[in-house]
């Protein structure tokens, strides 16, 4: 389904601030920056987890869907995600990684971008501890483009994770609102993989 919205721009001159979506943000100036540009009931579960990631040490940028019911209309590329917040963050770090909802219901991990050691170590160690790895198989959703927002830090190569249906939905009680607040172990796992991960390619270079 096409996106409703090209831009933030045109998102924004059709929806409110505060009430249909909302921006959070936290700029640690750390090498890298985590980011859920379709968070809240857009792709439930991203948001949180790119918090958690993120941690007390990275800088994190979400932006979510508020609405009451059909928040995939707040949907904005990745390759046009243009919010201004957003691309400012982004731009000061070295690297982005991106959180993402994929739609099936298998448990997959699909990793991509053009960080390629980075992409090859994130399926290593997830792969090692019992998550199922892929690349996804539709080009647009490998992160690939220059324009993706994975890939507008300063190193032009980021990250992109797009998180299955199945998969999100066994690191939370439920994918509604309120089972968002409570993550399994699982959640836990995955979060504390990823940021080892992070810590490991910043001191690979």
């Amino acid at each position: 389904m096409a996106d409703k919205y090209k831009s933030f721009d045109a998102l924004r001159r059709d929806r409110r601030q505060c009430q249909d979506f909302r921006i959070r943000s936290r700029d640690l100036n750390s090498a890298t920056v985590i980011v859920a540009p379709h968070g809240g009931g857009i792709e439930p579960g991203t948001s949180e987890i790119a918090e958690a990631i993120a941690g007390n040490d990275m800088s994190f940028y979400v932006f979510e869907g508020t609405m009451r019911s059909n928040n995939k209309e707040l949907h904005v590329a990745s390759t046009r995600f243009d919010e201004p917040a957003c691309l400012a963050l982004v731009g000061a770090a070295e690297r982005v990684i991106t959180i993402h909802g994929e739609n099936c219901r298998d448990e997959v991990v699909f990793v991509g971008g053009r960080d390629t050691r980075g992409v090859n170590l994130l399926h290593g160690v997830l792969g090692s501890q019992g998550f199922v790895v892929r690349r996804h198989e539709s080009p647009g959703l490998q992160g690939l483009d220059p324009s993706n927002i994975c890939n507008r830090g300063r190193l032009g190569a980021g990250i992109q994770f797009e998180l299955s249906y199945g998969l999100r939905r066994s690191l939370f009680r439920s994918l509604l609102a309120a089972g968002r607040e409570l993550p399994t172990e699982r959640f836990k796992r995955f979060v504390g993989i990823v940021r080892e991960a992070i810590e490991a390619r910043t001191v690979l270079g």
